[in-house]
């Protein structure tokens, strides 16, 4: 009985060399426009939360409605092109995050199948080095280091 193949898909050499073509397109219009920070600092400033989304979106509209009200101390060009530039990241970080989560998806069901493969081809390969098939014993002897005790008897030595 085949195993159940739960995704099949493939790319072309062009797809594939396409899809680099536009990451490597990506990478180069945002090259100088965006940063790495540490992990300290991603603690130290942390990310907007809906609510406080809100008050800066409420803040926006009174300061547009309410100029005089605005602080000198407050660049307000600046604040405005930040929020226009967040809003405009935000959108791309939603669609990017999106394909990540499709792609990571999509990785997740290609590892199931071919681990569950290589379980299967590892079980013939013990069964042919106990009917003594002739280099069989020297390939499961390499593949049992693969694994520890922690998995199933189904799926390693154990029960042997």
């Amino acid at each position: 009985m085949a195993l159940e193949n739960l995704i099949s898909v493939s790319f072309s050499d062009k797809e594939l060399k396409d899809l680099d073509t536009h990451l490597n397109a990506f990478k180069m219009i945002l090259k100088g426009k965006t940063v790495n920070i540490s992990a300290d600092q991603r603690q130290q400033y942390g990310r907007i939360a809906n609510q406080n989304k809100l008050i800066v979106d409420k803040v926006k509209n009174y300061m547009e409605q309410n100029p005089e009200w605005v602080p000198n101390f407050i660049d307000k060009e600046e604040f405005d092109r930040d929020y226009a530039v967040r809003k405009q990241i935000e959108d791309r970080v939603h669609l990017m995050e999106n394909l990540t989560q499709q792609l990571i998806d999509t990785k997740t069901l290609l590892d199931h199948d071919n681990y569950n493969n290589a379980l299967s081809f590892y079980r013939m390969v013990r069964y042919l080095s106990k009917e003594n098939e002739p280099g069989a014993k020297t390939v499961y002897e390499d593949m049992k280091k693969l694994f520890n005790r922690k998995h199933s008897n189904e799926d390693t030595d154990q029960s042997e």
